[in-house]
């Protein structure tokens, strides 16, 4: 899912700053929040949004998620892997497919 040079990058980038010290789950956590407002901003008025602008936000984003983690020591390739797993489970193709209306309500 992200090659090792991402993840030397974003560590390199915050070694150099002395960031890890600020960079505390809860820290992190907020830190995705605040940029998915502001990725969530790109479309608040149109749906048409600056593809600039959004790709800029959404790699904010991507950034604080795999700082994230990476400082929970977790892998972020497994962890959508098995999110996925779990939500086959929750949504069956035969009951779910091509519906946005969760399949227990209908």
């Amino acid at each position: 899912m992200t090659d090792d040079r991402v993840l030397a990058a974003l560590r390199a980038f915050v070694a150099e700053r002395d960031w890890a010290q600020f960079h505390t789950a809860p820290n992190l956590a907020k830190s995705v929040s605040i940029e998915a407002a502001e990725l969530l901003e790109c479309f608040q008025w149109s749906d048409e949004a600056d593809e600039a602008r959004v790709r800029e936000e959404l790699a904010d984003v991507l950034t604080y998620c795999l700082l994230l983690a990476d400082r929970i020591g977790a892998d972020p390739a497994q962890l959508v892997l098995d999110k996925l797993e779990t939500t086959k489970q929750k949504y069956p193709v035969d009951l779910a497919k091509g519906s946005m209306i969760k399949y227990d309500r209908r």
